[in-house]
């Protein structure tokens, strides 16, 4: 929440990759979990990229080693007693790995980038507090209308059309980095390079192997390069959870970061007590519905009687174990603010839920003598896999015919934010520890209101209303009032709260749990 007094905060193929590296080097290696399509800040949206760009690129506000926010590149900043501008000091000794000075200028230009359409950025929209930015990022208005502006080479003012409660939490998110202006306008393609990228972070990009693996070098242009203990961290990008526990065990690995394979999690708990760690976690498991006119989910009664017959506990108790909490809602519980809500049939027997869902499928027109026919599709993991089945059983007695769609993350990704599914599994992380992340998702102009096509103007008002808001309890309550919107629709057919289970080796020092699962590498050191 912003104050409204003037604050001012001051700086206080795997085994064959293994074997190449220098092991006199501090080298971290780090199972990723997927495959990045891009490590553009811009462009990207998966938690696997996010993880090496923050890495690249810092940000004007950043996290500390328990999560926090802490100075970046700015050392301090002022927030107007209307909490509506936004001064920001930029480090005078802090440069790009080329040796150029890190600007004001650069900031402006990568956030104005970050709004231009054809940049169609995942998490623009949590920018729009800045003024002109939602009309730059509909084609109304031009980049250079954008309320940003340097007021010298290290004084950045940011001008917001009204008091945000979450907006310092989105200037740390990646999307907020300056990008080196001086390099992006003669490489404006293609300009993400091992070896000639500049960067402003703690490590720089200096070998990216295609499904093999990606280091980063440390950077000694760094502002603080002196505290970074590690000098690589090599990634690697195994999206199955049994190879990757599996090469955890071989020594090969030092973090996993592919969720435990919940057949084998008793075991890992009772010999990899010392590794495993389990904490709750800012984000949820859901699938989407498509909404569009041609689409069967564009029916309600369609939508609501597929999440009447989903046994969650099944899933999360049965077939998972690893304490993710069951959800009919899509704001996780362990999210700051207090947004609370559910769908209506929480506190129905399953029989009578049951019962609803057949009388719902028949109004629609569908049931075993003329079933539904519908495309499930879902990204390479076993567990995953293990979820669209049961759904799909779960789903039979209504006259739901699944067929399974298996794709590589970066692939899935792809064809959900065009649009392109009927049903799709879906992780959302949160950017933000905050409800609006979630709920603005489904906001006109959010991520997953492009990719699933929905809309409600009351909708839109509430989540709108609730970033204007700066007194919690009335804010909480207007949060609670949007989810309750969207669960009333059925949008979206939510299955468990995430729990984040990782492997760390006892060797690594300086990795603490956290909501949000940033974990800095400026701050983890390794036994050699």
């Amino acid at each position: 929440m912003i104050n409204s007094k003037k604050l001012t905060i001051a700086a206080g193929v795997m085994a064959l990759a293994v074997q190449s590296l220098d092991l006199s080097a501090a080298t971290l290696r780090i199972d990723n979990g997927a495959e990045p399509g891009t490590l553009d800040p811009h462009q990207s949206s998966g938690t696997w990229e996010s993880r090496i760009i923050r890495e690249m690129f810092e940000t004007l506000v950043s996290h500390g080693p328990q999560g926090e926010l802490v100075p970046g590149l700015a050392e301090r900043w002022e927030i107007s007693d209307d909490g509506t501008t936004l001064t920001f000091h930029l480090r005078e000794e802090a440069q790009w790995s080329d040796g150029e000075p890190i600007t004001a200028e650069d900031a402006v230009f990568s956030l104005r980038r970050l709004l231009q359409p054809a940049m169609a950025a995942y998490n623009a929209n949590l920018y729009y507090p800045i003024e002109g930015a939602r009309a730059i990022n509909s084609g109304e208005a031009q980049a250079e209308t954008l309320g940003v502006e340097a007021l010298d080479d290290h004084t950045l003012r940011i001008h917001l059309v009204r008091p945000t409660a979450w907006f310092m939490q989105a200037l740390a998110m990646n999307e907020a980095a300056p990008l080196p202006e001086h390099y992006l306008s003669e490489h404006p393609d293609n300009w993400i390079a091992p070896g000639r990228t500049p960067v402003s972070g703690p490590f720089s990009l200096s070998e990216w192997v295609p499904q093999d693996h990606i280091t980063l070098s440390r950077n000694p242009a760094y502002f603080a390069a002196d505290s970074v203990a590690l000098d690589e961290a090599v990634f690697y990008p195994i999206e199955d959870a049994n190879s990757a526990l599996n090469r955890y065990r071989a020594g090969s690995l030092d973090i996993s970061y592919s969720s435990v394979p919940s057949q084998r999690f008793d075991w890992v708990q009772e010999n990899l007590p010392e590794a495993l760690r389990v904490s709750p976690f800012v984000a949820e498991y859901f699938y989407m519905f498509n909404l569009r006119e041609e689409s069967p989910f564009s029916d309600v009664r369609v939508r609501e009687a597929l999440n009447l017959a989903t046994r969650r506990e099944v899933i999360t108790e049965q077939l998972l174990g690893m304490g993710q909490i069951p959800s009919s809602w899509l704001v996780p519980r362990v999210t700051e603010g207090g947004t609370r809500g559910q769908m209506a049939f929480a506190d129905m027997s399953m029989d009578a839920r049951m019962a609803r869902a057949r009388e719902l499928m028949q109004a629609a027109g569908y049931g075993p003598g003329n079933p539904l026919q519908v495309e499930l599709r879902y990204n390479t993991l076993e567990d995953h896999k293990r979820i669209a089945v049961a759904l799909a059983a779960m789903w039979k007695p209504l006259g739901v015919d699944i067929t399974l769609n298996n794709s590589e993350a970066a692939t899935h990704y792809a064809a959900v934010n065009e649009g392109n599914f009927e049903l799709a599994r879906y992780g959302m992380v949160a950017t933000i520890n905050d409800p609006y992340d979630f709920l603005g998702s489904y906001a006109t102009d959010g991520s997953a209101a492009r990719s699933t096509g929905y809309h409600n103007a009351a909708y839109d008002e509430l989540v709108t209303q609730s970033s204007r808001i700066l007194d919690d309890e009335e804010r909480a309550r207007v949060l609670t009032q949007a989810q309750q919107t969207l669960l009333d629709d059925y949008a979206l057919l939510p299955l468990y709260d995430y729990v984040n289970t990782a492997l760390v080796s006892p060797r690594v020092s300086g990795w603490h749990p956290t909501p949000m699962n940033v974990h800095p590498l400026r701050y983890v050191s390794i036994e050699e």
